[in-house]
């Protein structure tokens, strides 16, 4: 009887370990739907972001295959050395200093550990190595706490947060090259659909591209802890046709528009610090501490994606910035419920 319950409880045991064994594998197997999610990282749209899930899909193989050994041989123990009913308690034979299992267990993990070097460097190499065609959209990336700069040195335009980036067709390839700087701490950008993480280090400049191949919207984050707000320092990637990018730009190169209904407003922006920190092209304001507004209305969040880019939000952001972006350096300006209409309705304008 009881060599039959010993039987049975291996036998469970094994049908347990099985089904555990086949719960990630069956999950790796199911196809990916880039619609599930735009940070999927098995839905990857950008030759970057492809090398690097070919190499984790290598990597995932090779230590599956590591665990299913070891594991297998695990419950091969357990299953046919486990204790019985006629076991006489004596010691089993002891195997002391044999050269072929310690070479064995020396040098297959250092071969497995080489492979796997060899195909991160050579991913890594042919990322950072891609040349740059004549035609490669330049972009400068600055990370501020806690907010994305974009600047377009070619075509002439400053946005913040949301990056604007034609498709890349591969018949005729239009990658977006983009040249990484930090104006505070250390950053970095992860846009896990289009690319991995690549660091933003203060004085130490660095370079990423992307060729995304179908136009949408990515999102990402900032990967590297940054201070309060790093958990809001959202990243947004549209992908657009190259007539929809080029339409972009050219409304981007606009200065502001002049509206005399919201000169009172205007009036306010201009006479305040809000200046010290903000530009809008066109106008008295030149700071350059905090996004450019030109064209904020033209943007679809705040607050680095903290919120939809509401004239409520708007409102409630110039009013106290704590109620939406807790620690973020912008200050509340002290403006009396008129002021405070009068800000609001000018900003609404800048499209």
């Amino acid at each position: 009887m009881r060599n039959r319950s010993s039987a049975i409880w291996r036998m469970r045991f094994a049908v347990q370990v099985i089904v555990l064994l086949c719960v990630p594998v069956a999950a790796l197997a199911a196809p990916a739907d880039g619609s599930l999610s735009p940070t999927n990282i098995f839905a990857p749209v950008s030759t970057p972001a492809h090398s690097i899930l070919g190499l984790s899909l290598f990597v995932l193989a090779v230590t599956a295959a590591i665990f299913v050994i070891v594991f297998s041989l695990l419950v091969y123990c357990v299953v046919r050395f486990g204790k019985r009913a006629d076991d006489d308690g004596r010691e089993p034979a002891q195997v002391y200093g044999s050269n072929q299992v310690e070479l064995a267990w020396t040098v297959i993990p250092v071969l497995i550990i080489v492979v796997l070097f060899l195909a991160t460097a050579q991913v890594i190499a042919s990322i950072q190595k891609a040349a740059q065609p004549g035609n490669a959209i330049q972009v400068i990336a600055i990370g501020h706490q806690f907010w994305w700069e974009y600047r377009y040195p070619g075509l002439k335009v400053v946005t913040a947060n949301e990056l604007h980036v034609p498709v890349s067709d591969p018949a005729q390839p239009t990658p977006t090259f983009i040249t990484l700087l930090s104006a505070d701490t250390d950053h970095s950008f992860w846009v896990p659909r289009l690319a991995g993480k690549s660091d933003l280090i203060p004085n130490h400049p660095s370079t990423m591209w992307i060729d995304p191949q179908q136009t949408g919207l990515y999102l990402g984050q900032c990967a590297q802890y940054c201070g309060t707000q790093h958990a809001k320092m959202l990243l947004r990637v549209y992908v657009q046709s190259r007539q929809e990018f080029d339409r972009w730009i050219e409304e981007q190169s606009r200065p502001a528009q002049a509206n005399p209904a919201v000169s009172e407003g205007q009036r306010i922006f201009e006479t305040t610090a809000c200046i010290n920190c903000h530009a809008v092209n066109g106008t008295a304001a030149d700071g350059r501490f905090g996004p450019d507004l030109t064209h904020l209305m033209s943007r679809e969040t705040i607050a680095s994606g903290a919120a939809p880019n509401t004239p409520e939000n708007l409102r409630l952001w110039i009013q106290n910035p704590e109620a939406i972006k807790p620690g973020s350096k912008m200050p509340a300006m002290g403006l009396s419920d008129h002021e405070l209409d009068a800000v609001t309705t000018y900003l609404a304008t800048l499209r």
